[in-house]
């Protein structure tokens, strides 16, 4: 995978990463198993076993996918000027590991998705987004970091994607303004749950992902 779609520095956004590989699985609605940090810049493989995609650096198993259902209900949608007064509420308190990520990360050749809380939907998260580039590997990485800002305490923090469960039903075009939510769905231990969603402009669905993050371990 390109460094152009690094999520931490030295590898892959997660939700990038998850799209590609589910692009292999031949149904709507797909789950991604994280088992490491996706390698930038070097070729990988991608093998079939028992149902299962799995993506391999060498012997390593990177990730593996499968079909799954998402199991979440998508909030009702967020007008694009309220999604833009709640990217206004965005906290931005983060490891400088992600500081250069492809979704929420600053640079120029990214998406730069800041997503803050909803007024009088909290904890709801949104913000407004315009995808720079079309694929459904692009849809998966717009739903994938909104996440971690909603089970963050403040900010995104130190979490990383562990899975992704997620179905694309249009992806927008090239331009198209948009608007991503995210919200909490619960915490067992180190795992926080979230959901997420993408949504057109005049509120159609267009994705919807549930997601399973890992807080790091306690020093």
């Amino acid at each position: 995978m390109s460094q152009r779609y690094r999520g931490p520095l030295t590898s892959a956004n997660g939700g990038y990463a998850c799209g590609r590989l589910a692009a292999f699985v031949d149904a709507d609605e797909v789950e991604v198993t994280l088992r490491m940090p996706p390698p930038l810049d070097r070729p990988l493989a991608v093998e079939r076993d028992d149902g299962r995609v799995l993506l391999l650096d060498g012997d390593a198993l990177v990730a593996e996918a499968r079909s799954a259902p998402v199991e979440v209900n998508a909030p009702a949608p967020v007008a694009i000027a309220d999604a833009e007064a709640a990217r206004e509420r965005h906290v931005r308190d983060w490891s400088a590991d992600f500081a250069e990520c492809y979704v929420c990360g600053i640079r120029e050749d990214g998406l730069e998705i800041r997503v803050g809380a909803v007024a009088g939907r909290e904890p709801l998260h949104a913000a407004p987004v315009t995808l720079i580039e079309t694929g459904p590997e692009f849809v998966w990485a717009a739903v994938d970091c909104p996440g971690a800002y909603a089970v963050g305490a403040e900010g995104r923090g130190d979490i990383v994607l562990g899975r992704m469960t997620a179905r694309v039903d249009r992806v927008p075009e090239a331009g198209e303004e948009c608007v991503v939510a995210s919200w909490p769905l619960g915490e067992d231990g180190r795992k926080l749950y979230a959901g997420t969603a993408l949504f057109s402009a005049v509120g159609e669905l267009l994705a919807i992902a549930r997601q399973t993050w890992i807080a790091p371990k306690a020093p």
